[in-house]
């Protein structure tokens, strides 16, 4: 059975129709991933997810249980959370107390201390600058943190909007290697990237998001052989 489910998903912004009906599934343990253009509704579908978004009509079923309509602070605490794009860290605290905002909707301390020291062993430099303000960490840095903040609330399915954005080439492997190994761990991985290559490559499925409709879908490995993919997407 899928952990996470959409339905015809319908989404509007005003008169505009942002989301014209999608349905995709995402499947327990696996990474997978939506690509599309900009303004393609990436952003929006994960939104819409996390409750930040309602939707006009459709289903969103998260482990057989139907969460549209829920705020948001009920589906993080059920076990999804986003990582938004532009990291959306807390600049004037302290990476520390941004890290135990990520853990603010649970009561368990003896596991919120393991996590703490396993995001400390996935980013040895958070560790390191655990006392410094969010807002004095380079990009990369932010982004280690976004995602670290994302794991202290001990989700099952962590959506990534656009982690690789804006950061240099060596950064944007190492994110994808640290998402690689969060999925080991047992995390159901949903991620939009504009770097639809990187994307694919550490995937096992992905959707291809057109102005609120999904025009395709596959095996990753089979998307990235796609000539229709290869041209739209992948700068080949």
């Amino acid at each position: 059975m899928p952990i996470l489910e959409i339905e015809g998903l319908h989404v509007y912004y005003g008169a505009i129709h942002a989301i014209k009906g999608i349905s995709f599934k995402v499947e327990p343990g696996k990474i997978v991933t939506l690509i599309g253009a900009n303004g393609a509704g990436k952003t929006t579908t994960l939104s819409t997810i996390a409750g930040l978004i309602k939707p006009r009509r459709g289903k969103i079923i998260y482990n057989g249980h139907e969460i549209q309509g829920l705020p948001p602070h009920a589906i993080n605490r059920m076990g999804i959370c986003l990582v938004p794009e532009g990291r959306r860290i807390f600049p004037n605290l302290t990476v520390m107390e941004n890290l135990m905002m990520g853990a603010y909707n649970r009561k368990d301390k003896n596991g919120v201390k393991q996590d703490l020291e396993w995001v400390f062993s996935l980013f040895p430099r958070l560790a390191e600058r655990k006392n410094q303000l969010g807002g004095t960490l380079s990009g990369g840095e932010q982004q280690m943190l976004a995602i670290s903040r994302g794991l202290m609330s001990r989700p099952r399915v962590m959506m990534m909007d656009e982690p690789s954005l804006g950061l240099a080439p060596i950064l944007v492997e190492e994110v994808f290697e640290i998402i690689k190994k969060i999925n080991k761990e047992g995390v159901t991985i949903l991620l939009v990237e504009q770097n639809a290559v990187g994307a694919l490559k550490i995937s096992d499925y992905g959707y291809v998001l057109e102005t609120g409709n999904i025009t395709l879908e596959g095996p990753a490995k089979e998307l990235l052989a796609n000539e229709q993919v290869k041209k739209a997407y992948l700068g080949l």
